[in-house]
């Protein structure tokens, strides 16, 4: 068994989507289609910005992604917008993320976070879901500015942990973060929870995983 195994968090142990999923009554037809585009636009700025090397903290693009797929889907209520933002930092856990992280934990592996999440962020998440004490360290890439994929990014887990890549599982359910994880040298973990077609061919990664709780019978 790995002795250290690291998770991104949004995606992965929290849902993205939780937030809307909360006031979809409020939000109306369109709030899915909101979602998506929140997300879509997220991920997005934080991947021009470090190609166009500048940095926002992770906070301030998901309130510009927001204000973006508000002005798109002008339909949305935006006097939900406070509501949603406060929401966010209290995204539900995924069902299998506490019984995953204890059985591992129980094991006697140490767990990580490693998230583009402000530290502000994952702390309001992991309190939210009261999953304060599972975690050895919780490392967020405001410690180097660049987003992922970016080695640097990676590179805080073996400078905290003084551990190789390969002694690192690293779990996240973003194909696009298991390529850049496999690419460091970590062995990955791609939680696949909505059957997504393979990309990223040259950066496979070691298990493919209908969920969280697979990494107890896997390993």
């Amino acid at each position: 068994m790995l002795s250290t195994y690291v998770f991104d968090a949004y995606g992965t142990l929290f849902d993205v989507h939780a937030a809307i999923g909360r006031h979809r009554g409020a939000a109306g037809a369109d709030a899915d289609n909101l979602s998506q585009l929140w997300r879509t636009k997220q991920l997005e700025y934080t991947w021009t910005l470090t190609l166009a090397g500048h940095y926002f903290d992770f906070w301030t693009l998901t309130e510009r992604a927001l204000d973006y797929a508000l002005e798109r889907f002008p339909s949305v209520d935006r006097s939900l917008r406070a509501t949603l933002l406060d929401a966010y930092r209290k995204l539900d856990a995924y069902s299998d993320a506490r019984e995953t992280l204890a059985g591992l934990k129980a094991r006697g592996a140490r767990l990580a976070i490693l998230s583009n999440g402000s530290p502000g962020m994952l702390a309001s998440a992991i309190a939210a879901a009261g999953l304060e004490t599972l975690f050895d360290a919780v490392l967020s890439v405001d410690a180097v500015q660049v987003y992922k994929p970016r080695s640097e990014v990676y590179a805080l887990v073996t400078n905290n942990f003084g551990v190789k890549p390969r002694e690192v599982g690293f779990v996240s359910s973003n194909r696009w973060d298991i390529m850049g994880a496999t690419n460091f040298g970590f062995r990955t973990f791609w939680i696949n929870r909505s059957e997504l077609p393979e990309e990223y061919e040259s950066f496979p990664p070691e298990q493919r995983l209908a969920g969280l709780a697979d990494l107890l019978t896997q390993n």
